[in-house]
């Protein structure tokens, strides 16, 4: 049997690009009608958009697409067109009304194992069936945030921890956070209904509101599928990672035959599909800036496809937050931040190491272009934070 072919750190951080859509901006139709269903699109292509915060999908999607415009996803929130919901790895992702509750069923066992590491002592006794009708119940009358759900389930359950009882029903519901909340222009508190009951999709007579049916294997083969048009070539490991499912291995087995397979210079096997774009290791690569918690650097188990070691300890902090990010070459080169007033705005750049003059050109392009779209009234200006050197 012939030997895989080797990919290089370079390739596979190309390919990763352009499905990220991070070497070429996709342009954005005039027409509203064609304009919304382009949006809706790239989200479902990248499987959704990291979105802890209310507000980093914006600029996640305004580094993809050309002409992007705060309103674009804005009036896709207000209009149910795309929903805040806990998926991947048990964090919130920006995904669409399509693609909301058939996820949220195949990550079920990541939402259910996540629960029990954190409450799962405080909830012993609670049968999941009865929390999760009670939480339904609850949040379907009217939206609710979690203390306040917790507080009024702690009526029938006075011997739990509120805190515990509403992270029940967010594990045995699949709940979605509903406008103002992540409206640009708007703040709110994380208010909660069921991704049901938002999106008007009616559950069957007499289904029961837990447990939920296991995903069939065609189901975590679409996934796996999606995945790596995404964020391929990748290893079972990325997968996993991305996902937080485990014993997908089966699943890439059994996709083996519809797809290629290559090695990284670690000699980890990479799995593809055939027709997916692999741009040669010379591509160019345009300076860009990514938002905070991207999923360009949170989406596999190898980040050097895009963050180098000596990135790693200064982009992975302590406190979770991920930065917003300086892609220099297709690589992370620094981070980036927005302040703004009233009156004034700046993007402060901190880069990672001396820049080029022409990489320099770059970033106070990509900088403007950001204060343009976040801050067009505002007095804009763009500063490099000072370089810090080892001791």
């Amino acid at each position: 049997m012939a030997s895989a072919q080797v990919l290089s750190l370079r390739a596979v951080n190309r390919a990763l690009l352009a499905r990220q859509l991070l070497l070429e901006r996709q342009a954005l139709p005039a027409g509203p009608t064609e304009r919304t269903a382009r949006v809706v699109q790239t989200i479902e292509h990248l499987v959704g958009l990291q979105a802890q915060a209310p507000f980093p999908p914006y600029y996640g999607l305004h580094s993809r697409l050309d002409g992007f415009r705060p309103e674009d996803l804005a009036t896709l929130i207000t209009d149910r067109s795309v929903v805040r919901i806990a998926l991947m790895r048990g964090t919130i992702h920006l995904v669409s009304a399509g693609d909301c509750l058939p996820l949220r069923r195949l990550l079920q066992p990541v939402i259910e194992r996540g629960m029990r590491g954190a409450f799962g002592r405080q909830l012993a006794g609670v049968d999941p069936a009865e929390l999760a009708a009670a939480g339904r119940r609850l949040v379907e009358a009217e939206p609710m945030t979690f203390a306040r759900l917790g507080q009024a389930l702690a009526a029938q359950w006075p011997d739990h921890p509120p805190a515990a009882l509403a992270q029940g029903v967010r594990t045995y519901v699949p709940l979605v956070q509903v406008p103002p909340r992540a409206v640009w222009g708007r703040a709110g508190q994380s208010m909660h209904t069921s991704a049901e009951h938002w999106l008007g999709r009616r559950r069957r007579s007499g289904e029961p509101a837990y447990p939920v049916p296991a995903a069939s294997r065609a189901e975590l083969a679409q996934l796996v599928t999606r995945y790596l048009g995404a964020f391929g070539p990748a290893t079972v490991r990325d997968v996993q990672a991305w996902s937080g499912l485990t014993g997908l291995k089966a699943v890439l087995e059994q996709l083996r035959p519809s797809l290629v397979t290559f090695r990284d210079e670690q000699g980890a096997e990479l799995f593809d599909l055939p027709t997916a774009p692999r741009p040669g290791e010379d591509t160019p690569a345009p300076v860009r800036l990514a938002a905070e918690f991207d999923n360009l650097v949170l989406s596999h188990a190898e980040r050097s496809r895009v963050v180098s070691p000596e990135a790693t300890s200064r982009l992975y902090t302590v406190n979770g937050v991920i930065p917003a990010t300086v892609l220099v070459d297709g690589f992370v080169a620094g981070m980036w931040r927005l302040t703004r007033t009233r009156e004034e705005a700046t993007v402060t750049i901190e880069m990672f190491g001396p820049e080029r003059e022409r990489e320099r050109d770059a970033l106070i392009a990509e900088a403007n272009r950001v204060l343009a779209f976040a801050a067009p009234g505002a007095d804009g200006s763009v500063r490099f934070a000072p370089l810090v050197t080892g001791s």
